[in-house]
C-alpha cells in the first residue's frame, strides 16, 4: 500500500477531530476506502491475483459494517461521509 505517514495524517485530520484521532469510525472508513481504491487499480492490471481479490472483498465487508454502525448512530453523519467519499450514486 502506497500510503505515506503524511497522507495518513492528512486523512486523520480531514475525517477526524485531530491527527491523533485514529480510532474514529469515519477515519477508519476513509482509510479503508483509500485501500480499496488502491486494490481496485491493482486488480485491473493483475486479473488473476486471487489473493488480493479476497483481501479486497474482506475490506469491503469491513467498510460495510463500519458504515452500518455510523448509519445506526447518526443518519446525518452517514450521509455526509457517503457524499464526501463518493461511495453511493
Amino acid at each position: 500500500m502506497n500510503l505515506t505517514l503524511g497522507e495518513k495524517k492528512k486523512i486523520f485530520k480531514d475525517y477526524g477531530k485531530s491527527i491523533f484521532d485514529t480510532g474514529n469510525t469515519k477515519v477508519q472508513v476513509a482509510l479503508l476506502t483509500y485501500r480499496i481504491n488502491h486494490l481496485n487499480v491493482h486488480l485491473k492490471k493483475n486479473k488473476k491475483d486471487f489473493n488480493t481479490e479476497r483481501s479486497l472483498i474482506k475490506l469491503v465487508g469491513k467498510r460495510k459494517k463500519l458504515l452500518k454502525y455510523i448509519k445506526k448512530n447518526s443518519e446525518e453523519n452517514y450521509k455526509k461521509i457517503i457524499k464526501r467519499l463518493g461511495l453511493r450514486k
